[in-house]
């Protein structure tokens, strides 16, 4: 924040022109009035000229100080100078108006003024110097902006680099951002032309930028306009119009930039000029879930949170979402120190108000545990902490048992014994029908939190929560598609109908919270993915936002199935019970009876198997769950 000693200069330079256009405006109102009228007789004339010489200096020293002191009243000192736009306008306008009503007011307010006198201005005058003034102020400080628009030279990038843009949208958001870039030339863009769908905008003007036609018009931007790049500026339309568009775009070689989410907007995150090449997130994504904020609040604020595996990608998001909602303090645990370091350092310049601590532990470290809960008591648990990559745990699946089963089972059992309220233990839909070690291992931690739920006297509810895959997260195709890309290729896709669940990580996170707020003790919660996509399209999509053509420029190559991979993913087992929730994107399944273990016996079954080669162990792992099957079978 700037001192009041620092503003000095700056205050100095309003007052210094202010008065001056005021003096001007005054002295030329004088003259517009009166020059130029009928010849008075000799003695008139003397006596008139005595008059505007006596009275106008009396005017100029109470007026002008008058119309400045007002001018700051309505607040144009406390902007910056050359940042001027409609609402300051309008303060302008006010400020003088002010100042007019006043000189008409002021001689009959004080009375017995005399017509001579400096305190009774001519009104022809007054109004005059109100239209001149408010001519004088408005366009000097539009041309001081014109000029700085017109001459500077950003740093966002290299001095004398413009390239032409086409902007998508003629509305709010379109024009909001075109405002913003031609008052920001840093940026090293330059609206030319708008495209929209709305007929009735074409061949109209926004801030001085002709909207050409609709995006069907594409092709003709290059050789007409000169356009190297187009923005979306379409917060709001549908996923199906953005893949449409972008298609275009890239069958144009025109490079695609996007505005931020009209969520993004709407809190205040960012701005409209706040733009980024288009992701897949972008065009895979759905309309965002509407999430019960109270609900969530009043299961967060105010209590001790404790999040496993705060430093992945689920965990991390996890963090941010409960940090936002206020809770006393937020208990990140990590195996990882430098992960745990920069979720610290991100939550707390987010600056949400809750004690953030960091904790270094492995989650099947039972003393260390113990001394988790002892300290801190969290009334709330979500365990993301895992091992999840597929064909590594094949290899090794006494390394997938130990993390995802007896972590789970160190961590649930304390959060039971220390009284917390809650415990959601962030599954994967791998868990169903499992093919593969991890998915097993995550099968095996849901029916460990039946078991404990199954106890008698058990207050705290256990969860699970089961989705698919995460744009972006640790693990997912999109990071390593993304870096094939730049490698120049090949993408490498295991089969041709190799169909996925997707969300974002936001989304996925945020109706996780909003499962916790639903779910009652014994409950999987499975959220609605939508429908399928398969892998090969998702590759095909990446490349071409790219600016590139899939089997063209880069490579797409088909390497067959990895160990324990499934062609499609499933989200229920059989014998699951299918419940409506509150919520259109959370379902509850739940399996009635108990297991056939209590929680320490399976424990112990899960403990023998850690000791097993790698064929032996998976063995063991079917015959207790028996819907797992190996891949290799």
């Amino acid at each position: 924040m700037a001192s009041p000693a620092s503003r000095l200069p700056r205050t100095a330079i309003f007052f210094a022109a202010y008065g001056m256009l005021a003096a001007l405006s005054l002295w030329f109102a004088y003259e517009l009035r009166f020059v130029g009228a009928d010849e008075p007789t000799t003695a008139e004339h003397l006596a008139f000229e005595s008059y505007l010489n006596e009275q106008r200096p009396y005017a100029l020293l109470w007026l002008v100080p008058l119309k400045v002191c007002l001018l700051a009243l309505w607040g144009q000192f406390r902007g910056v100078f050359y940042y001027f736009r409609l609402p300051d306008a309008l303060r302008t306008a006010l400020a003088l108006a002010t100042a007019t009503f006043a000189a008409l007011a002021l001689p009959n307010l004080l009375g017995g003024v005399a017509p001579g006198d400096a305190f009774s201005l001519p009104r022809g005058v007054t109004l005059i110097d109100f239209n001149l003034s408010l001519v004088l102020f408005i366009g000097f400080r539009v041309s001081v902006r014109a000029l700085r628009e017109r001459f500077s030279v950003g740093t966002g990038s290299p001095a004398g680099v413009v390239e032409r843009i086409a902007v998508v949208g003629a509305g709010q958001t379109g024009a909001q951002l075109v405002a913003d870039l031609l008052g920001r030339r840093g940026h090293g863009l330059e609206p030319v032309c708008f495209l929209d769908d709305d007929v009735a905008k074409h061949d109209l003007h926004i801030h001085g930028v002709p909207v050409v036609g609709s995006p069907a018009r594409m092709s003709e931007l290059a050789e007409k306009f000169g356009v190297t790049e187009i923005i979306l500026a379409l917060p709001s339309t549908s996923v199906r119009r953005i893949r449409e568009v972008s298609a275009l775009a890239a069958a144009n070689n025109l490079r695609v930039l996007v505005v931020p989410s009209m969520a993004e907007l709407a809190g205040g995150r960012v701005r409209a000029s706040d733009i980024r090449p288009i992701s897949v997130e972008d065009i895979l994504g759905r309309a965002p879930a509407q999430l019960d904020d109270e609900a969530i609040g009043a299961m967060v604020k105010g209590r001790v949170i404790l999040v496993t595996g705060a430093g992945g990608s689920i965990g991390l998001e996890l963090s941010r979402q409960v940090a936002a909602h206020g809770p006393v303090r937020l208990l990140l645990l990590d195996q990882c120190e430098v992960l745990l370091y920069q979720a610290e350092q991100e939550l707390i310049a987010a600056g949400h108000g809750a004690v953030i601590t960091p904790l270094v532990g492995d989650v099947t470290d039972v003393a260390r545990m113990t001394a988790v809960f002892t300290a801190y008591r969290p009334s709330l648990v979500l365990h993301a902490a895992a091992h999840k990559h597929v064909p590594m745990m094949e290899a090794q699946p006494g390394e997938a048992l130990k993390n995802n089963v007896e972590g789970t089972w160190v961590v649930a059992h304390l959060a039971a014994e220390h009284g917390a309220e809650k415990f959601v233990l962030i599954s994967s839909d791998k868990a169903v029908n499992p093919t593969n070690v991890m998915g097993a291992s995550k099968r095996l931690a849901e029916l460990m939190l039946r078991s404990l739920q199954a106890r008698p006297g058990v207050r705290t509810s256990f969860m699970a929560v089961r989705f698919g895959n995460v744009l972006g997260s640790s693990g997912s195709v999109i990071p390593i598609f993304r870096r094939q890309i730049s490698a120049g290729g090949p993408v490498t896709v295991t089969h041709p109908d190799v169909k996925r669940y997707f969300m974002t990580i936001p989304e996925a996170v945020g109706l996780v919270l909003q499962s916790a707020t639903l779910g009652q003790g014994g409950d999987i919660l499975v959220l609605e993915m939508g429908e399928p996509l398969k892998i090969i399209d998702v590759a095909r999509q990446l490349i071409e936002l790219s600016g590139l053509r899939p089997d063209v420029d880069i490579e797409i190559r088909i390497i067959g199935l990895r160990p324990g991979e499934k062609l499609v993913e499933e989200l229920q087992c059989e014998g699951e019970q299918f419940r409506p929730t509150t919520h259109p994107r959370v379902f509850r399944f739940v399996v009635a009876g108990e297991t056939s273990l209590p929680p320490e016996a399976l424990r112990a079954q899960v403990a023998d198997l850690l000791r097993l080669e790698p064929g032996a162990c998976k063995q063991g792992i079917r015959r207790l769950v028996p819907e797992y099957v190996p891949y290799a079978e």
